[in-house]
């Protein structure tokens, strides 16, 4: 009896799988931290025979090659990726035999990339799983534009293709089991649900439900913002990455904090969002441990540039240096632990800020306090409606186009609260005054402040 153990990356919004029998198991794209891995097939007692990508990944830095090099996997690679080191090329049909009456198949699903190959689990020669990548998603299908756009229209419709292949040659009761699609911007849109077969795929997937003009037409028309460090992910995956290094950063005192801050680097403060309001380290940012802390770090920092992390706990510390390894930040500068007392010396000031609702700030406004409404989500949300007169600048690009915030306190929203608080953080050290709204975006109507639409626009 065959078993398909789901390995999240919450963080990223992406899964791998071990799947495989009694002895001997597969990896789908596993994620850079690989002793997890390795630990989930010690659990369940087998060896790792493979190791499976479905494409050369432009959201995270894969574990697989290092992977297969411990383990002696397989280590299986579409033949269409163009990549540096040695791998078992596998085309469309290929075959790997994983255990006994375990095989795992190649199916072409060019799409998400050119060379995009999804794998069909097969126990005693019937389909069982299918590991779609970034191919056939829950509800969805992996976006088509992170490759080169000249590509991308012709990417789409080979994705309605590859779709419509898996549906055709699969049977309803397969499990899908794709990799993006769960909070990941590989994907085109997110999924509803935690699990799929084919036959609710062709049931509810736009991909198998649409001809193929209006869903390349409603597919490119919906795509939304491209994380910036995407563009690293795909030559360090080509090139080959290098073992993941988790042993401790260098321990930072209030000294070389302020040398680093100084300098121009990054000090990030990985305390919640309630904590560095009230009082943290002038001049460091706020990105969350329990957020999307990968994604908007790796998003707003300038590649390549030095970060110190702030926490709480060395274990704080050791979580985010695991989330940032899984997208090329390797080795953090340096970090310390405590409290904003301890990262300061000599009882410096600390900086602080309010934070509201946005209750507070329709009373701000009916007190005609003069005020800048700053809305940081993404295009796609605020194209489904804002605040009258807010002014609007993405997340991921507050800290390069701070000139555009008009004069006055600004506070400042998202649809939730925490990219409110990064925001609020990165305005905060540039000397401005801030207020962060830490409130769901639902509430803004009901506290009377007026939302403009699309349609009234």
């Amino acid at each position: 009896m065959f078993f398909a153990d789901i390995l999240e990356t919450e963080g990223l919004g992406n899964r791998s799988y071990l799947a495989g029998g009694a002895r001997a198991a597969v990896v789908v794209d596993p994620p850079r931290d690989i002793d997890r891995v390795i630990a989930a097939a010690a659990r369940r007692g087998v060896r790792i025979a493979a190791v499976a990508e479905t494409h050369v990944h432009n959201d995270y830095v894969t574990g697989g090659l290092e992977l297969a090099r411990l383990t002696g996997a397989h280590y299986l690679v579409p033949s269409g990726a163009s990549v540096a080191y040695a791998r078992v090329a596998v085309a469309d049909g290929d075959a790997e035999e994983i255990d006994e009456g375990l095989v795992l198949r190649a199916v072409a699903t060019p799409g998400h990339t050119p060379h995009h190959t999804s794998y069909v689990l097969e126990e005693d020669g019937r389909p069982v799983a299918a590991f779609t990548g970034g191919s056939l998603l829950i509800g969805s299908v992996g976006r088509p534009d992170l490759v080169e756009p000249r590509l991308t229209e012709r990417l789409a419709r080979a994705q309605h293709a590859s779709a419509h292949r898996l549906a055709a040659e699969l049977a309803d009761d397969v499990a899908v089991m794709p990799t993006h699609g769960f909070g990941s911007f590989c994907s085109a849109s997110q999924a509803d649900g935690d699990h799929s077969t084919i036959g609710t795929e062709k049931s509810s997937n736009p991909a198998l439900l649409q001809d193929v003009e209006t869903f390349v037409e409603e597919l490119l028309a919906g795509l939304d913002d491209v994380p910036a460090y995407y563009a690293h992910m795909g030559p360090a995956n080509a090139a080959g990455p290098v073992p993941v290094d988790l042993t401790a950063p260098e321990r930072a005192d209030a000294g070389e904090i302020a040398r680093r801050l100084a300098a121009g680097e990054w000090v990030v403060d990985l305390r919640n969002r309630v904590a560095f309001s009230e009082g943290h380290v002038a001049g460091s940012f706020n990105f969350e441990v329990e957020g999307q802390l990968a994604t908007y770090l790796a998003w707003m920092m300038p590649w390549g540039k030095p970060v110190t992390l702030l926490a709480e706990t060395a274990e704080d510390v050791t979580r985010a240096q695991r989330e940032l390894a899984r997208v090329g930040i390797d080795r953090p500068a340096a970090a310390a632990v405590g409290s904003p007392a301890d990262w300061t010396g000599n009882g410096a000031p600390l900086a602080s800020f309010p934070r509201a609702t946005f209750a507070d700030l329709a009373a701000a406004r009916g007190r005609g306090e003069q005020l800048v409404v700053l809305d940081v989500r993404r295009d796609g949300e605020r194209f489904q409606g804002w605040i009258e007169g807010s002014v609007h600048i993405p997340i991921h690009l507050v800290h390069q186009r701070l000139d555009e915030v008009p004069a006055g306190t600004v506070w400042v929203h998202c649809a939730g609260g925490m990219r409110a608080a990064i925001a609020a953080s990165v305005l905060d050290a540039s000397g401005r005054d801030v207020v962060a709204v830490d409130d769901g975006y639902a509430e803004a109507a009901d506290a009377g402040l007026t939302l403009v639409t699309p349609a009234q626009h």
